[in-house]
């Protein structure tokens, strides 16, 4: 399955790059378009928030999308990893994983599995 990502500091990027995944897109301005199935991998901005990017381009590309994996620090509580949260709330399709920065050898392996 293609997998769409948008990575700031570079954590969402490394993880997308470890999984092997032949088919990545990288969200950039939040105008690009995908027209097959998708699995989003997104950072988590601010305190919990969707990236703008990222909502912009899930207002035109939302009826793709399949699942989303979701980047943040466990030092922000209860809003690590809102934006996975919002997300999936917002667009009724499962949370697949959330993962610490870039995450770690385990977190690879499970993510593997989940977006299998």
């Amino acid at each position: 399955m293609k997998v769409v990502f948008a990575s700031r500091t570079g954590n969402v990027e490394s993880i997308v790059n470890k999984l092997g995944v032949d088919d990545l897109m990288q969200i950039e301005s939040g105008n690009e378009e995908v027209h097959e199935d998708y699995i989003l991998f997104t950072y988590t901005d601010g305190y919990g928030d969707v990236p703008v990017e990222v909502d912009d381009f899930l207002s035109g590309n939302a009826e793709h999308l399949k699942g989303v994996v979701v980047s943040g620090d466990t030092s922000y509580g209860e809003a690590y990893g809102g934006a996975g949260d919002a997300i999936a709330k917002q667009y009724n399709v499962p949370l697949l994983y959330k993962v610490e920065n870039e995450g770690t050898d385990e977190d690879i392996a499970e993510m593997k599995k989940v977006i299998a």
